[in-house]
Parts: structure tokens; sequence; C-alpha cells
């Protein structure tokens, strides 16, 4: 049997009432040549008769005998994969026609790289809106933001296959709800991670959002990711640093008090200089990581002025050398400001009437 060009990895679980709209959107594919392994978790809905119905020779279902999880499901998956690339979709995500197209090309062209990524839309309440993530990339600047926070939307990645099958296991079962960050920096020791500019996949946005133990469980595994990164640069204090950045850049929680806002700032620092200095990023690469640099600064600032727990001249002077404000000028701190100011009173006028 010959191998198809692409395998599609996904994990479905009760996925009834959306997986058609995105199996419509792979057959829409202008790169015909793939596969797409669905591997149902124990859907106790209609998801397998859903699946079966639809009329494409090129999906093969894979029923799980027993309820395992996402991380389980994409490793079972995987194994079954023949393809000369991996691109993951989870059940619910849309893919763009030219998605599979040029990932190829890219890859096909770039044999030193290892996993090719896209830019994404963000699908909530029946509303596409704009992505979140860096407008414009350079694989030096993918490289840079994998060690503060998660650049990549998994259901837009494509992996080299002869890549992907060097990792053991494909994905960490330990590592769940951090496990494609994880495998973003097992991966990268094999080559390199890059991301074209172009939406090419829409990825939806469920309402209600993760439960605090879930979200307390995505700090604690990507704290793990980047403590082993730090380890070298860092030592003793690489827990903690990676804690730090996990929380305030990453998860984008307030910062308590100006210590710790300086702490982080003291870290990106040290972090955006080593990297400067070991990895030498072409001019464009280097004004790329310092700008976005400063953009996630100065989002931690106008985070903490909003809440309420930085101050004016904490966002100012703590201010380290060549991070600068990013996108936020003057005017956009002091309003920042105002906004804290007022959460501040609301806060005091709320505790006087409940004493």
């Amino acid at each position: 049997m010959t191998s198809p060009a692409i395998s599609v990895v996904m994990a479905a679980y009760n996925g009834a009432g959306l997986i058609v709209e995105t199996l419509e959107t792979l057959k829409a594919q202008s790169f015909g040549d793939f596969e797409v392994i669905i591997v149902d978790d124990c859907s106790t809905d209609d998801t397998i008769a859903v699946i079966r119905g639809f009329d494409d020779s090129r999906i093969r279902l894979i029923a799980a005998e027993k309820n395992q999880g996402v991380v389980a499901s994409r490793n079972r998956g995987f194994a079954e994969a023949r393809g000369r690339y991996i691109a993951a979709l989870d059940h619910d995500d849309l893919c763009h026609p030219q998605r599979f197209a040029k990932q190829v090309a890219y890859l096909e062209a770039n044999p030193g790289t290892v996993l090719v990524g896209t830019a994404a839309s963000i699908l909530e309440n029946g509303v596409v809106l704009p992505g979140s993530l860096a407008p414009v990339t350079t694989p030096a600047l993918v490289e840079w933001l994998l060690r503060i926070e998660n650049p990549l939307v998994w259901s837009s990645v494509m992996i080299r296959g002869d890549a992907a099958r060097k990792l053991d296991p494909f994905t960490r079962p330990d590592m769940v709800f951090a496990e494609d960050y994880d495998l973003y920096h097992r991966i990268g020791r094999l080559g390199a991670i890059a991301r074209l500019d172009e939406e090419l996949v829409t990825y939806r946005r469920h309402t209600g959002g993760a439960s605090q133990r879930h979200i307390d469980a995505m700090t604690g595994r990507a704290t793990d990711v980047l403590t082993e990164v730090y380890a070298g640069l860092f030592g003793d204090d690489a827990r903690a640093t990676a804690d730090l950045v996990v929380r305030h850049v990453m998860g984008q929680r307030p910062v308590p008090d100006r210590a710790t806002f300086r702490r982080l700032g003291d870290a990106l620092v040290t972090l955006q200089d080593d990297f400067l200095a070991t990895h030498r990023p072409d001019p464009n690469s280097r004004s790329l990581i310092r700008w976005e640099t400063a953009r996630r600064w100065a989002r931690i600032g106008r985070i903490g002025l909003r809440t309420g727990q930085l101050d004016l001249g904490d966002a100012v002077a703590v201010r380290p050398d060549h991070l600068g404000l990013g996108y936020a000028g003057i005017d956009d701190l002091v309003m920042s400001r105002l906004v804290g100011t007022a959460r501040s009173v609301q806060r005091k006028l709320a505790a006087r009437a409940a004493s």
C-alpha cells in the first residue's frame, strides 16, 4: 500500500455536533494526498456513527476500548500514521483550503525544519476573531518565544514524520495540559521550528474555559518544561524563574507587587541576552525578538495597573534596559492606571460596606 504524504492525527471525544464541519474542511484541501486517523476516546454521543457516515475513504477510524484522554488518543493515532508528514488537528477546529499545500511546500523547501505551524484565527460564539499571537515571525523569533510562552496553535502544526518518530513517546502522558508545549521543546532539539504567518487554521475557543484545576495543572506542567530549559542559566533558581514566567507572561496573571515585577523583568532580560548571545539571530529577527519581548513587558505592566496591583511609578520605574514599553505609550499606561484606581476604590468601598 502506498503511503500518503500526510497523516492527519485527530483525537475525538463527544464531537458529533462539530466534527463534520472539521472533516469538510479536510475534504476541501487543495492538497489531497493524505489520510485522516481519528481515535474516538469512547464518546458517549453519536461521534462514531457520524464519522462512519462521512463519505471519504481517506478516513481511518479507531474506536478505543476505554477512555484514556487526549494524549493517549493522539499517541494511538500517531502509532498508526504512515505519512511523510504528521498534521495535528483537533476534532472541532477548521483548516483553510491551502493549509496542507503551503505547509508541505515549506517543509520540502526547508529540509532543516522539523515542525511548521501557521497563524490562526479564533472562532468564538459564531464570530471569527483575529489571533492574538505575534503577527510576524521568523524561525529565530519562534524559538525565542518558546522560551517564554507557547507561540503555536496545536491544530496548525505539521511535523516531519521521521523526526516525530524519534520521539518516544510522541506526546508524554505525564505532561498532559502542556503536552504540545513539551513536544515543541523536545522536537526542537532535532531541527528548526517555524510558523507561516498566514492564517490557515481557525480554532474554536469555547466559552467557560478550563476549570481552575486544569489551569493549575497547565501552569505546573508548563513550569516543568521551562525549568528544564532554564536549568543551565539559572541553576537552583530555574523552577522559581520558570514559575514566574509561566504565571505572568504565559498565563497573563497580574504581578502582585513591584518586587515581583522587577524580578520578572530581570529574568526576561537575562533570558533574552543569553538567547541573543548564543543564537546570534539576523538583524531582522533580533529586532522582532526585542519588539515582541517589549510588547509582553508592556502587557504585564498594563495588567498590573488595571488590577490595581501596580501604580504608574512601578510601571515606569521598573523598566529594564531595552525592554521599553512595547506597543504601550505613556497614555496607555495612564489610562490603565485610572482603571486600576477605580477598581481599587470599588474594592475598598465594598469592604467598608461589608464591615
